[in-house]
Parts: structure tokens; sequence; C-alpha cells
């Protein structure tokens, strides 16, 4: 009987143990939630003040009238007749439909030379990434400097070949084109990079086995390499196109705060801008961001539909 009680007591002990256990490790789980989300919210509140309250502002403004702060569509109604907006809208549409394509076909065909060397490889990388991580202020001063008119290197070279010397920036129909030309000569590198890791993924067998069947380099590019880098390549769309939309540095830096000559190469980044910090007009510009918002959330989602696809290894 005597052994009987003990046996009961050494379970009885043995539960309470285990309870005083699971609540001690429920208590030291509730410590580790609550640490993690100590360091969490100090940037959970900066996001908050920074973006969300920002943008849910930018919403209000954007509904208002200039001086009274009453609930009114005229901002909007404004941008249906504002002719300085729809070329901005256009030049901005054109960054895209230059820059991009441009960059991406530039960036893969480096990516694909570089991956054929066998020697060197790190220091062809880093030359054709410098220009990426180089400040956007920088690059476009000292292009600015090359495209000038008297002392600029590009009609210096023209002068070589007898070529008259352009306007470069101060000419409508080329300062576009020549800002564009800034813009791929800098996002080259950061295509190439990515292209390049998405190259590596690719699996080699593959292309042996490819090699195997007597498929030529054209052939194997087309039905291997592009589709297995479709990830790649619609992430680099998705993003270049994003980036080309916000277009706004290299257009203030190289023709001015107006996008000039003839708001030629304005954006609607740059134009916003213009609205809001030149005019101090900030409820008409707070519609313009907001259009701006629209018009990238559309893009994006339809590149999204379009573009994204699935390819089985």
């Amino acid at each position: 009987m005597a052994h009987y009680n003990s046996f009961k007591d050494e379970i009885i002990l043995e539960k309470r143990g285990s309870k005083l256990r699971a609540h001690r490790q429920i208590t030291i789980q509730t410590r580790r939630t609550l640490v993690a989300y100590s360091f969490l919210i100090i940037p959970l509140l900066f996001f908050l003040a920074i973006r969300i309250y920002p943008t849910l502002y930018a919403f209000v403004m954007a509904f208002s009238e200039k001086g009274t702060g009453d609930f009114s569509l005229i901002n909007f109604e404004r941008l249906l007749t504002d002719t300085v907006f729809w070329k901005a809208l256009l030049n901005t549409f054109l960054y895209v439909i230059i820059t991009v394509p441009i960059q991406l076909g530039l960036g893969l065909l480096i990516a694909l030379a570089i991956e054929k060397v066998r020697r060197f490889k790190w220091l062809y990388r880093t030359i054709y990434f410098l220009p990426y991580i180089t400040s956007v202020v920088a690059v476009s001063w000292v292009w600015k400097l090359m495209y000038d008119k008297d002392y600029g290197f590009f009609n210096e070279f023209l002068g070589w070949f007898g070529i008259t010397p352009q306007t470069w920036l101060n000419d409508p129909k080329l300062a576009l084109l020549c800002i564009s030309a800034v813009m791929i000569w800098q996002s080259i590198g950061s295509s190439m990079l990515i292209f390049m890791a998405g190259l590596q993924v690719i699996p080699k067998s593959f292309y042996e086995a490819a090699k195997i069947d007597g498929s030529n380099s054209w052939s194997m590019f087309w039905k291997i390499t592009f589709p297995l880098l479709n990830p790649t390549l619609v992430f680099l769309v998705v993003t270049g196109v994003i980036e080309a939309l916000q277009t706004f540095t290299q257009v203030q830096n190289l023709a001015g705060s107006t996008g000039g000559p003839l708001n030629s190469t304005v954006s609607i980044a740059v134009y916003m801008y213009k609205v809001a910090f030149l005019e101090f007009n900030m409820v008409y510009a707070a519609a313009i961001a907001i259009v701006l918002f629209l018009v990238i959330l559309v893009v994006t989602i339809i590149q999204m539909k379009l573009l994204n696809k699935s390819y089985e290894y």
C-alpha cells in the first residue's frame, strides 16, 4: 500500500512538473514574441509615417480645391484640358518604350557574351555595373558636359567627320533621345548582372542534350535560354518600366526643372515637381501624383498578366 501511494505521489509530481515546464515554455515564447514585436514597431511606425500617411494625405489633397479644403473634382477636371500634362504623359511613355527594350536587349547580349568568357569575368561585370551604382546626378552632369554644343565630346567627334555640330539638349527633336541614351547607358549594368544570375540557374545538362541532338547556338537560345529566363525577364521588365515611369533626376539635371526645351523632355514626375515646388499648387500636384500611381499600377498588372508564364525544367 505504501509503495502504491509513493508511486501515485510520483505521478502527481511528474504531472505538476510537466505543467510547470509547459507554462515556462509558453512564457518564454511570449517573451520572444514581445521582443520581436518591439524590434518591428519602430520600422513599422517609420513606414506608416513616411509612406502610408503621406499617400493617404495626397489622396485627400487631390480631391480638394486649392485654398478651401472642400471636396472637389476640379483638379482632375483641369488635368483633362492641361496640354502640358498630356505632353508629360506622352513623354513618360516614350521613355518607357525607348529605354526598357534597349537596355534589356543590350543587357542580355552582354550577359551572354560574358558567360562565354573564361577569364576575368569579374572585371567585365564590374566595368559594366559601375555606371549603375554611380550617382545619377553625377552621371547626368558628365553627360551634360559631353552634350555641350561648343566643348562637348559628341560635337568634337562629329567634327572629325565634317558633320555639323548639334545642339543636342537644346533641340526639341533630340533632347528626349539624349536623355534616353543616358538612362539606357546607366541601366545596362543592372540588367546584365540580373540576366547573368538567371543564366547560371539554367541546368547545363539541357545544353548538353541539345548539342547531342544537333541543335545550334541560335536554336538553343530560343528553345532553352529565352524560355527559362522568363522569370528574370518579367522581373526586369516590371522594375524597368516602373523606374522609367518615374523618370525625374535625369530630366531635371540634363534639361532643367521645367523639362525643356518647349516641354519636349518633361515627364509626369518632373511636371509634378514643377507644379508643387515652382508654382506652389500642392493640391494639383497631388492629383498628378495620383494619376502617376494609377498608371504604374495598371501597367504593372497588365505586364504581370501578359508576361508571367510558367516553365517546367
